[in-house]
């Protein structure tokens, strides 16, 4: 389904290796499971240890790559409220990966529609000049003794209008969860979606989630001109889809 010059932003969850005991649960706020049904618990993985990350992430993004993708970007999902632990014995989890993935070299990729402003600092660097003399020096305010051409410009003419005012986006993005009153735990938030729909949709374009959930993806990709399609197994799910997005595009089979 994906175009050729389309991309796929992969979220995925990590998790331990347990002791390998069975046994049944199911989501908090469904009790019959995401499908109807409660389900199998057997988290032993051949190759770990007890209580080893098992590093699913990584583990799916090699396998995609192995089969013919291009792994273009690890992004790193930071967030400063994440879920509380119970944990004692290593750091608490405050951040998810999220990998950019192509199926050709040349795709459809906005850096300009997510780029980052530039820092005051930075902004400043950009308004010197640059010498390798050290023979003439300006004492500045704050910065001491400024050699040659990297002092300031004095007075007249500057062309701010050339000056760059964003830079390229990092891979660690900052974006808190939000809160969703809905059935459905793993609801991320909105902002999250808008910067990869931003970056690697254009408007008028499609995007597709195929665990549509309670219809985040959907709802950013309105909210931004796109269109959209979800998939999603749970009915109750669907509803919560329908309502938060109200309707638009909405279809119950």
């Amino acid at each position: 389904m994906l175009r050729k010059d389309g991309t796929l932003w992969l979220n995925i969850a990590d998790t331990y290796c347990s002791t390998g005991n069975k046994g049944c649960y199911a989501d908090p706020k469904n009790p019959k499971g995401r499908t109807g049904q409660r389900i199998a618990r057997n988290s032993r993985v051949i190759g770990c240890k007890q209580k080893d990350l098992i590093g699913i992430p990584w583990l799916l993004a090699f396998s995609l790559r192995e089969q013919g993708w291009y792994l273009r970007s690890d992004i790193i999902w930071q967030k400063q409220n994440p879920m509380p632990e119970s944990c004692k014995d290593r750091p608490t989890r405050c951040y998810e990966h999220i990998f950019l993935l192509s199926k050709e070299k040349k795709y459809y990729y906005d850096a300009a529609a997510i780029a980052e402003p530039l820092a005051p600092t930075t902004a400043e660097r950009y308004r010197r000049a640059r010498s390798t003399n050290s023979k003439y020096t300006q004492e500045i305010p704050g910065q001491g003794k400024v050699q040659g051409l990297n002092r300031p410009r004095d007075g007249g003419y500057y062309d701010d209008a050339l000056m760059p005012t964003t830079r390229n986006k990092r891979d660690v993005w900052l974006i808190n969860t939000v809160p969703y009153k809905g059935a459905h735990f793993a609801a991320f938030p909105p902002k999250l979606a808008e910067t990869c729909i931003l970056a690697g949709c254009p408007k008028g374009g499609i995007v597709i989630d195929p665990f549509f959930g309670s219809g985040t993806t959907g709802f950013a990709a309105k909210s931004l001109d796109r269109h959209y399609i979800g998939i999603e197994l749970n009915a109750e799910y669907c509803a919560l889809a329908r309502a938060r997005i109200g309707g638009a595009g909405l279809s119950s089979s």
